[in-house]
């Protein structure tokens, strides 16, 4: 799902070097359609990895940029605003699932690679970015520790409840650009899947919060 988010990066720069950038900030830059036959040639449907995975939304565009482009202000609350409009949550009104089952979704790195069945349900592969519990000896530190999420925050309160769903669903929503997938929003984890991740973040039993 992240394939057209970090695919163009790479496209921009290159343009960006053989045009002798300087180190300031600079603006963003449209992408022009030769890019996107660059970037479309190179890439080969395999498995359940269609080309549609390089169709960019409005956020990913945007977002497709080298370290030295900066978004401006009002552009990052643009995104922000258009993708809290989009976490669609539990009719039922229920935020937590079951914590245990969040644990095993959160260690789960499979789902949406093309050697994976797409019948079989997505994990969130946290771990790979996070710290989830002291009892961890190896976790990416690519996102911050989620070690005592919860208990840092008060517990799971209504509150808190759908401030962790909604980041889950699409972390966008709360951090424009953010590097985390939009777990809701692309259809990788489903609605009981994210409320069990939100349990497992939440729950004073959970191994996050001990």
């Amino acid at each position: 799902m992240k394939t057209a988010h970090w695919a163009l990066p790479a496209v921009v720069i290159a343009g960006l070097v053989a045009a002798g950038c300087a180190t300031a900030p600079r603006e963003i830059q449209p992408v022009t359609a030769n890019d996107l036959a660059i970037m479309k040639a190179s890439f080969q449907e395999k498995g359940q990895a269609k080309l549609d995975r390089l169709d960019q939304d409005e956020a990913q565009k945007l977002c497709s940029h080298p370290p030295s482009v900066r978004i401006p202000a009002e552009v990052s609350a643009r995104i922000e605003k258009n993708n809290m409009a989009t976490i669609k949550y539990p009719a039922d009104g229920k935020l937590m699932g079951d914590w245990k089952a969040g644990e095993v979704i959160a260690q789960r790195g499979v789902g949406k690679q093309f050697s994976d069945d797409p019948k079989t349900p997505s994990g969130g592969n946290c771990y790979a970015c996070h710290q989830l519990s002291k009892n961890e000896i190896s976790f990416g530190t690519i996102g911050p520790s989620l070690y005592n999420f919860g208990k840092l925050r008060g517990g799971p309160t209504p509150e808190m409840q759908r401030y962790a769903y909604g980041r889950i669903y699409n972390s966008q929503a709360f951090s424009a650009c953010s590097n985390m997938p939009r777990f809701g929003h692309n259809d990788i984890l489903t609605e009981q899947q994210i409320k069990d991740v939100t349990a497992l973040l939440l729950d004073p039993n959970s191994p996050v919060n001990q």
